[in-house]
């Protein structure tokens, strides 16, 4: 399980504000795909996946402040194969 943190942000910026999630709980998601967007007085700022995975928990939602190092979702890696793999083939007809 990899927690989504929001990161350091500048020494001059005390809080950000969530502008909007890319993927919905129980989506897969590959390691650097966008997960949400943050928005400081200054930035705008992509948080990407640290890993495959599932979206397991949003802790945080659209329009929502948020301060430096806060948790804001959970990122599942354990069923990361199997979303990330595609089906196997059905074997040919004998």
């Amino acid at each position: 399980m990899h927690e989504i943190k929001v990161p350091a942000l500048a020494e001059s910026v005390s809080e950000a504000r969530l502008l909007a999630w890319h993927l919905q709980v129980g989506q897969p998601v590959r390691r650097g795909d966008n997960l949400v967007d943050l928005e400081t007085d200054k930035v705008t700022l992509e948080i990407p996946a640290p890993a495959d995975g599932v979206l397991a928990e949003i802790l945080k939602q659209e329009g929502e402040a948020v301060n430096s190092q806060e948790l804001i979702a959970r990122l599942d890696d354990a069923g990361a194969g199997a979303a990330a793999a595609p089906p196997p083939a059905a074997p040919p007809p004998a």
